[in-house]
């Protein structure tokens, strides 16, 4: 019997620069598979963001390709990519006072030509219960702490219905308590059948709450699939060999070499 192939992104010798610079990504390709939490780590500049985007279709290519669900991505206008693909970007600021239900409705803009229907509000609804903020649905967005802004952005998305949630750096501005409660979320959107990629800085939180990995390394993507991702050589290039790790609970946390 043939193995089920649950690629959902596949990405193949893709090429990117900004302007007229120095290539960030070079001939380089990578699978996203359904129903997991990928975690795209690598140094600083190495091109992490850059792909992400290039998923999401903010930033265009010209070389290479990226197909989902067999389709290819730059083909498609700008309200079908917003139903494959839902992205959130590093930093997000509130202008204007706006309930937490109605920001979370703003997802449903690709679907709306004119106002939101009781579909559309059925949507946002689902999306934050999913993620366990319904009771702040009428709370000032403006006036959430930063965590519960996150959850919010990313209810946000979700009300897209998108087939990949892409999160630049979902945690990096947010204290421990509300970093692992994000991570316990995505977590539980990725138990309810929802495809998640983000990128990652701490290595611990990676691989605590990561599925799968994607390294980038000298302008290209390497994709590990393995359970034991820790172990992977590129670890070592992408934190200078400057981390020890020590055993938890099946897998491994970092520690930083002190001497």
């Amino acid at each position: 019997m043939a193995a089920i192939d649950n690629t959902l992104i596949k990405i193949s010798d893709l090429s990117f620069s900004y302007g007229k610079g120095q290539e960030i990504l070079s001939g380089t390709g990578c699978s996203i598979r359904e129903n997991r939490f990928t975690v795209i780590m690598g140094k600083n500049g190495s091109g992490k963001s850059t792909l992400l985007r290039l998923t999401a279709g903010i930033l265009p290519y010209r070389k290479g390709s990226i197909m989902i669900r067999g389709k290819e991505l730059k083909s498609l206008k700008p309200e079908e990519r917003a139903k494959y693909t839902g992205f959130l970007a590093q930093q997000h600021k509130a202008v204007f006072p706006f309930r937490v239900s109605e920001v979370v409705l703003t997802g449903r803009a690709s679907y709306v030509k004119f106002l939101p229907g009781r579909s559309d509000e059925l949507e946002a609804e689902r999306a934050m219960d999913l993620l366990g903020i319904s009771d702040m649905k009428d709370r000032i967005y403006s006036e959430l702490s930063g965590g519960e802004q996150q959850l919010v952005m990313i209810a946000r998305i979700l009300a897209q219905n998108p087939s990949t949630l892409l999160l630049d750096e979902p945690i990096s501005h947010l204290d421990y308590n509300n970093q692992l409660h994000t991570l316990k979320m995505i977590k539980h959107l990725v138990e309810n059948r929802v495809t998640v990629v983000a990128v990652l800085h701490d290595p611990n939180m990676a691989y605590l709450f990561g599925d799968e990995f994607i390294y980038i390394h000298n302008k290209k993507a390497h994709e590990v699939h393995e359970k034991r991702a820790w172990e992977h050589p590129l670890v070592k290039q992408i934190f200078h060999d400057q981390l020890h790790t020590i055993e938890y609970n099946g897998k491994h946390l970092f520690i930083p070499q002190l001497s």
